[in-house]
């Protein structure tokens, strides 16, 4: 039982190393040029004892996700300058508000 046990953690820790190792593959290298380098490494979560690997993996990419990494380095794989930059902001931002919006009416509506 222990030997199961040890190689369900290693198990584990080879499949979040492989899903880092490849999140690494979509740095577009192009991006990497003479641009300010991104922290990859912020992101972590600690694995249970007993915790199945597909919900490991499934908190990470939530985590990753949550931490912006993967939209910053889209936003970096072309150039952007400040006008398209401004642009950019712009449309998120009225996403944002208008999703704010629709929030706000549905929690009105609620009785």
């Amino acid at each position: 039982a222990v030997a199961e046990l040890h190689f369900v953690s290693m198990r584990a820790v080879l499949l979040l190393l492989l899903l880092v190792a490849l999140s690494h593959a979509f740095v577009p290298q192009l991006a990497l040029k003479n641009r300010v380098p991104l922290n990859l490494n912020s992101v972590e979560i600690s694995v249970g004892e007993g915790e199945p690997v597909e919900s490991a993996i499934r908190r990470f990419k939530r985590e990753v996700n949550k931490s912006g990494h993967l939209m910053e380095l889209r936003h970096r794989r072309h150039f952007e300058n400040s006008q398209e930059k401004k642009k950019r902001k712009l449309v998120q931002a009225r996403i944002r508000k208008r999703l704010e919006r629709m929030n706000k009416r549905r929690m009105n509506n609620r009785t």
